[in-house]
């Protein structure tokens, strides 16, 4: 699969600020009780769902391995994949014993519904809305039947340029995108909406945050009866 143009700057800019990205970042869960709810959620449904429980879970984009680590903290076996060389090297001297690979989020090395869970944790922040439904396809691929996705994502309708952050140069567009946009791309994608949240800005945000959690449809069984023709009973 050829690499869209996006992704390299997005490369370059993120193996540059790795190192202060991981320092001025930093914990910063901590005092966000309404993002910990969204993640102690969607593990709690990756382990109790009979499609995910069990399962591995990927975090994609997974930067320097915070959330990976909180994940597993929470009880659910997780890895993490970035784009970047440079996140993935802090990562692994961060968390030794948690599992990170370089890779990218639109073409994993993953065969096909084999994740109880998939975590995107902003990052697809950069990923310009018309390559959405391509990284959403790849999502689906790799989920099991059941399975389920949270992502977090800036709330509104803009593209912000970025030339500087974190103290370095860097190469950026950032993308706040309507929660809707992000249900139906999801919807169409084979992954239908639970849930979702968006709550204001912190002090240190310039915009509203959404999280969205999602479940891979179940899949008929050959032979079995389709559950949409069976009548409803209470």
């Amino acid at each position: 699969m050829t690499e869209s143009s996006y992704l390299s700057s997005v490369r370059a800019s993120y193996d540059a600020v790795a190192v202060d990205y991981a320092r001025l970042v930093g914990p910063d869960l901590a005092g966000k009780p309404l993002d910990r709810a969204m993640l102690a959620a969607f593990a709690e449904c990756v382990r109790g769902d009979g499609g995910g429980g069990g399962r591995a879970v990927a975090d994609l984009g997974c930067g320097p391995g915070r959330v990976t680590a909180h994940l597993d903290g929470l009880g659910v076996r997780t890895f993490g994949v970035d784009l970047s060389p440079a996140m993935v090297a802090v990562a692994r001297r961060t968390y030794p014993g948690l599992r990170f690979e370089v890779g990218s989020m639109a073409a994993l090395d993953v065969a096909d519904g084999v994740l109880g869970g998939v975590l995107a944790w902003y990052s697809t922040v950069h990923t310009p809305p018309s390559e959405l439904p391509v990284v959403f396809a790849e999502f689906a691929r790799v989920l099991a039947p059941g399975g389920h996705l949270l992502i977090a994502f800036k709330a509104g309708d803009e593209r912000i340029r970025l030339d500087h952050a974190y103290g370095h140069p860097v190469d950026l567009d950032v993308y706040r995108t309507p929660p809707d946009l992000i249900a139906g791309l999801l919807a169409g994608a084979g992954l239908a909406e639970v849930a979702r949240l968006v709550r204001e800005p912190d002090a240190l945000e310039k915009s509203p945050q959404g999280f969205l959690l999602a479940r891979k449809d179940q899949a008929v069984p050959f032979g079995s009866p389709d559950r949409r023709s069976m009548p409803v009973v209470d």
